[in-house]
């Protein structure tokens, strides 16, 4: 993937779109079970803690499923690659790492980690 070119860099995040798309609604399909009806406590536990990872883990792929969207809108309007805070050139290797990065990476540091 290279984020100097704008069709390799589009189809994969539309590729990354989708994924995460699949893993939300995969997500969605899978809940629903109850806790209170296990034969011990210790089930009740372990479902709980399924639960709350399984939770974890659908909210991080909503969150950079929002990333992933933006960074399409940016490149739509001609504004990828550009700092949403400060307005500077992002660093082409943190593009590299996270081709979705909204921030340059002094101002990712100021707003701490997402």
């Amino acid at each position: 993937m290279s984020v100097r070119n704008p069709d390799v860099l589009r189809a994969f995040l539309e590729s990354e779109r989708a994924r995460l798309g699949a893993v939300i609604a995969q997500g969605i399909v899978e809940g629903g079970e109850s806790l209170g009806y296990g034969n011990h406590m210790a089930d009740d536990a372990s479902e709980a803690f399924e639960q709350a990872k399984e939770l974890a883990l659908h909210q991080n792929a909503r969150r950079l499923l929002d990333q992933v969207e933006g960074a399409l809108v940016r490149l739509e309007q001609g504004s990828y690659g550009l700092c949403e805070r400060c307005g500077e050139n992002i660093d082409p290797a943190r593009l590299e790492a996270l081709p979705y990065a909204a921030l340059c990476l002094h101002c990712q540091q100021r707003v701490g980690s997402s």
